[in-house]
């Protein structure tokens, strides 16, 4: 049965080449490794509308254990077929790029690394004059925030897709774990030795697509490091106290099933920021994995969400 359902490449069975498949949707596609400034090599894809010019150019963040290669391309791949020149990396430590597989010892560097990358795409002649726009899902969600503190106007929006701006009550390790945890971190912050549940399982809600995020060669399956996860302890309670000074036209969306990250937070985010175009939207009963894990007809709505916020902000744009 586990030989039967072998997927050789992240769109599924089928002996094609990646060209060929990126062909078959429209779509152009490439990749290659950026030299980030603190000299880290990063790998990073862009996805391009085949036949026509773009709209607006999207900059993709992935969440922790993630990468860009196996599953996260599905939201890509779909905005370049909406006209959107879409751009993402592998974070330190993730996917192909340089780092310590899932260690993440300072999340202002990779900020600075994505930050970097989107300029130089950025200034590229062809993409001159376009909207460009942050998007990010779990952790990206908060780097995509933290990216926009840096340079509060350098984007025209951002699409949150539930996004970590403060770790869930529901999978911190209890009393008194934190505090022992915190204490071994100063001497072994690479230990990856942190009980928490299978992220994958409580963020995918359909079996068949758990067994396609569980085939991703890239994906870390190990615990979590001891410096990775006092480190985003540390950067979501910083955004936390700072979602007031949010200023970007931005939409968060947040599965109310969701036990990775918390929609209350999702929530006092839309309350608390000073952007004056700022819209939410709360899925009833859909988990974590919104672009992915979700039934295709709950993915498609989301899509459908995020099309037509892009839109209307795309317009004469």
């Amino acid at each position: 049965m586990e030989d039967s359902e072998e997927r050789l490449h992240f769109w599924g069975k089928s002996p094609e080449s990646e060209e060929d498949y990126y062909k078959s949707q429209n779509i152009k596609a490439s990749k290659s490794f950026y030299v980030s400034p603190r000299g880290l090599s990063l790998f990073t894809r862009s996805w391009l509308p085949l036949s026509t010019p773009p709209r607006g150019i999207i900059f993709m963040v992935h969440g922790y254990g993630n990468d860009i290669s196996w599953t996260f391309q599905s939201t890509p791949i779909f905005l370049a077929q909406m006209g959107f020149a879409s751009f993402a990396l592998d974070l330190q430590g993730h996917g192909l790029s340089q780092g310590l597989k899932a260690f993440v010892p300072n999340v202002d560097l990779v900020v600075d690394d994505c930050f970097c990358f989107f300029n130089s795409v950025k200034q590229k002649p062809e993409f001159h004059g376009l909207p460009s726009f942050l998007y990010g899902e779990s952790m990206g969600g908060a780097i995509c925030l933290l990216i926009h503190f840096k340079d509060p106007n350098g984007f025209k929006g951002a699409i949150l897709a539930a996004p970590m701006c403060k770790i869930s009550d529901k999978v911190k390790p209890r009393w008194p774990i934190p505090e022992v945890l915190t204490f071994v971190a100063k001497f072994m912050p690479t230990l990856p030795i942190v009980p928490t549940a299978d992220l994958l399982d409580k963020s995918v809600k359909v079996t068949e697509k758990k067994i396609i995020g569980g085939k991703n060669p890239l994906r870390y399956r190990g615990k979590p490091r001891l410096g990775t996860v006092m480190e985003l302890l540390r950067v979501t309670e910083y955004l936390n106290s700072k979602l007031s000074e949010v200023s970007l036209p931005f939409i968060v969306l947040h599965g109310s099933a969701d036990v990775v990250t918390d929609p209350d937070v999702s929530r006092a985010l839309y309350e608390a920021a000073k952007s004056e175009d700022k819209s939410i939207k709360i899925y009833d009963g859909m988990m974590h994995s919104l672009l992915f894990g979700e039934t295709d007809e709950n993915v498609n709505i989301v899509r459908r969400d995020i099309v037509s916020w892009l839109n209307q902000r795309c317009e004469g744009g």
